[in-house]
C-alpha cells in the first residue's frame, strides 16, 4: 500500500523542453504516423498533457481543449484559410526570388530580360 506513495515521492523533476524540440513532436504528430503515447515513448517525454498543450500553441490544426477521443477533427474554413495563406506566401518568396535572379542576370549577362508589356 505504502509502495505507490514511495513511487510518487520519488519521481524524476518535470523536464523542460526547446520549442525546437516542441515543434519537432507536433510536426511528427499531424504527420499521422505516431500518436500521442508513441511520440511519449519514443522521446521520453514527462507529464500527460505536454503534447496536447503543444499541439494547441504550436499546431497548425484547431484542438479542443479538453480531451478527446482520437485525433481532433480540423476547423476546415480555419484550416484552408492557413494552407492558402502558406501557399501565398511560399509564392511570393519564389517571385522575390525569380525577380531578383533576373536583376542579377541582366546585370550580369548585360541584356534585357523583360520585356515592356503590350509590345508585339
Amino acid at each position: 500500500m505504502g509502495n505507490k506513495r514511495e513511487l510518487k515521492r520519488h519521481q524524476d523533476p518535470p523536464r523542460s523542453y526547446s520549442e525546437n524540440f516542441k515543434r519537432l513532436v507536433v510536426t511528427e504528430y499531424e504527420q499521422g504516423f505516431l500518436n500521442k503515447d508513441q511520440l511519449q515513448r519514443k522521446y521520453d517525454i514527462r507529464g500527460n498533457g505536454c503534447i496536447s498543450n503543444w499541439l494547441r500553441k504550436y499546431g497548425t490544426f484547431t484542438y479542443p481543449k479538453h480531451s478527446s477521443i482520437g485525433r481532433p477533427m480540423k476547423d476546415p474554413d480555419k484550416q484552408r484559410i492557413k494552407e492558402l495563406e502558406a501557399q501565398l506566401q511560399k509564392k511570393e518568396q519564389e517571385l522575390d526570388f525569380f525577380k531578383h535572379f533576373i536583376k542579377v542576370a541582366e546585370r550580369e549577362l548585360k541584356i534585357k530580360i523583360v520585356k515592356k508589356s503590350g509590345t508585339k
